[in-house]
C-alpha cells in the first residue's frame, strides 16, 4: 500500500483528457425562448454525433442541442477511449442478449467503425487517433480457455483475430501476470476523447447547429407540436426531443429504473521515459483488457503514459460527482494493481486520477425508452462501451425518433428494455455487497459464487470478461 500511497501523493484528482489548453471556450448558454425541430439534450458523445448525423441527414433542419454543464463533462471526458467495433459492449454480450442476431449486430459495428474513421477525415479532427489493435489477456491460465471462446467467435463473425501464447504475448507487452492474449488489430485502437468531443463539436457548429452549454433541462412537457422543455433562463420549443443524457438519467424520472450510475476509476502516469517504455514493450500500442473479476485495463497515450482503470464504484442515489472521488484512498487499490501489474515501474509517478460515471443497465448496451406519446426518446446505457457505440446507438435513436423504416429498427435491441433495476435503499446495499463479493471471490469462493451468480441470474454479467 505504501508504494501506491507514494505514487498518488502528487497526483491531480481530474480527467487527463480535459486538462488540456486545446480545451475550447464554452458556448454560451440559453437566455431567451427558441423553437427547433430537433432538441438534443446531453453534449456528451451520443448528443454530438446525433447532432452531426440529423444535420448531415439533413442540413435543413433546425438542430438545437443543451449541455448542463460543458461539452465532454460527464462520461465523455472521462474513458479511456479504446475503441472497438463492437455496438453492444462486446462479442460476448451480444450473444448473450441477441444470439440470433450476432452475425447482423457485428457487421453493423464494422460499418459504423468505418463510418467513425470517415467522420474523423472529413472534418479534420485531430484526436490522437491510432489503430494499434485491442487485445484481451489471460491472467493466470485458467483464464486461457475464455480467450479460445472469443477467439472462435471472433473468427466465426468475420473478424480477424490472433491468439497469443505467453511467449509472443510478452514479446508485445511485458508483466509477469498475462499468460495468453487475444489480438483484434483491424478496426480497433486508441483515441483522445476530449480532442474527439471539441472536434465534433467544432464540426456542428459549422454545420449550423446551435450550441448552449451550461443549460440544464429543468423540466418537460408534452405540446400540440411536440415538447416544450424547461431551462433555467429559457425555453425550447421542439418538434421531437433526443435525450442522450446516459448516467446522468435526465429528461424523466423513469429513467432511472433501468439505469444505475455505476463510477469506474481511473489514473495516469506521468509520460515514460524511453527506458520505462522499454521495460514494458507495447509495441503496437494497442488498448489492453485483462481477465480478472475486477478487470483491469490500459493503455497508452499520445505523450507515453500509461492510463490504467478498473474498480467500479457506486454512490447512494447515483450520484455522479462524489467527493470522495477526489481523494486518494479510493485509488490506492488500482494503483496495486498497477503495480502488480507492471512491477519493473515500481518508481513510477501518477499525475491524473479520477472517476467518471457509466450508465449501467443489465443489458449493458444501449436501448431507447420512450415518452410523450414518441415525442421524446432516450437513447443511452452504453455501460462504458460508448465511444464508438454511442454513434450508432444515436443513429438509431434518431431514426425511431423520426419514425423511420431502417433495418436496424426491426432488430430486437430497438424494440426490447433491459430489466427494471431496484431503487434505494436496496440498489446501494446490493451494489457494495456485490462489489465485495466480487473483490474476494477469487481468493475465497464460499457465499460469494452464490450471491453473484443471484446477481447474474438477474441480468448483470459481472463476471464476463
Amino acid at each position: 500500500m505504501a508504494l501506491a500511497e507514494n505514487a498518488l501523493k502528487s497526483a491531480k484528482f481530474t480527467t487527463y483528457w480535459l486538462d488540456n489548453a486545446e480545451k475550447p471556450a464554452s458556448e454560451p448558454a440559453l437566455i431567451a425562448p427558441v423553437e427547433c425541430d430537433l432538441l438534443i439534450v446531453g453534449a456528451g458523445f451520443c448528443g454530438l454525433w446525433a447532432a452531426l448525423q440529423a444535420k448531415e441527414a439533413n442540413p435543413d433542419r433546425q438542430v438545437t442541442l443543451i449541455e448542463a454543464c460543458e461539452v465532454a463533462n460527464g462520461a465523455t471526458g472521462r474513458p479511456a477511449a479504446i475503441l472497438s467495433t463492437s455496438v453492444m459492449h462486446g462479442i460476448d454480450n451480444t450473444e448473450r442478449m441477441f444470439p440470433d442476431e450476432v452475425a447482423t449486430l457485428e457487421q453493423l459495428g464494422m460499418e459504423n467503425m468505418d463510418g467513425f474513421e470517415q467522420t474523423v477525415e472529413r472534418y479534420n479532427i485531430d484526436c490522437d487517433l491510432e489503430w494499434g489493435g485491442e487485445l484481451t489477456v489471460a491472467v493466470g491460465p485458467s483464464e486461457l480457455p475464455q480467450l479460445r471462446h472469443e477467439h472462435a467467435l471472433f473468427t466465426k463473425y468475420g473478424h480477424e483475430a490472433q491468439l497469443l501464447n505467453r511467449e509472443q504475448l510478452q514479446a508485445e507487452i511485458v508483466s509477469p501476470l498475462f499468460d495468453g492474449g487475444l489480438m483484434i488489430k483491424k478496426q480497433s485502437g486508441t483515441v483522445h476523447p476530449g480532442k474527439l468531443a471539441w472536434g465534433l463539436k467544432r464540426a456542428i457548429l459549422e454545420l449550423g447547429v446551435a450550441v448552449y452549454e451550461n443549460t440544464p433541462l429543468t423540466s418537460s412537457k408534452k405540446t400540440p407540436t411536440g415538447v416544450k422543455v424547461q431551462t433555467p433562463n429559457g425555453t425550447i420549443n421542439a418538434r421531437k426531443v433526443l435525450l442522450c443524457t446516459n448516467a446522468f438519467a435526465a429528461g424523466h424520472k423513469k429513467i432511472r429504473r433501468r439505469v444505475v450510475a455505476i463510477r469506474d476509476r481511473i489514473v495516469v502516469t506521468e509520460p515514460l521515459s524511453e527506458e520505462q517504455l522499454a521495460k514494458v514493450g507495447w509495441k503496437s500500442r494497442c488498448g489492453i483488457y485483462d481477465t480478472r473479476t475486477q478487470l483491469n485495463y490500459m493503455r497508452l497515450t499520445a505523450d507515453n503514459r500509461i492510463l490504467f482503470g478498473g474498480r467500479l464504484g457506486y454512490y447512494y442515489g447515483n450520484e455522479t460527482d462524489p467527493g470522495a472521488d477526489k481523494k486518494a484512498a479510493p485509488f490506492v487499490p488500482l494503483v496495486e494493481n498497477f503495480f502488480k501489474t507492471f512491477p519493473q515501474l515500481e518508481d513510477i509517478k501518477i499525475d491524473y486520477a479520477w472517476s467518471g460515471p457509466i450508465g449501467l443497465t443489465t443489458r449493458m448496451a444501449v436501448h431507447y425508452q420512450n415518452y410523450y406519446g414518441g415525442d421524446m426518446v432516450f437513447a443511452g446505457g452504453y455501460s462504458g462501451f460508448g465511444v464508438t457505440a454511442s454513434r450508432f446507438g444515436a443513429r438509431v435513436g434518431l431514426d425511431i425518433l423520426d419514425d423511420k423504416n431502417t433495418p436496424e429498427r426491426k432488430l430486437s435491441f430497438a424494440n426490447t428494455l433491459p430489466s427494471y433495476v431496484p431503487g434505494e435503499p436496496l440498489r446501494w446495499l446490493g451494489f457494495k455487497i456485490t462489489m465485495y463479493a466480487l473483490d474476494t471471490l477469487d481468493a475465497k469462493g464460499g457465499w460469494r459464487k452464490l450471491w453473484v451468480r443471484i446477481v447474474e441470474k438477474m441480468g448483470f454479467p459481472i463476471t464476463m470478461h
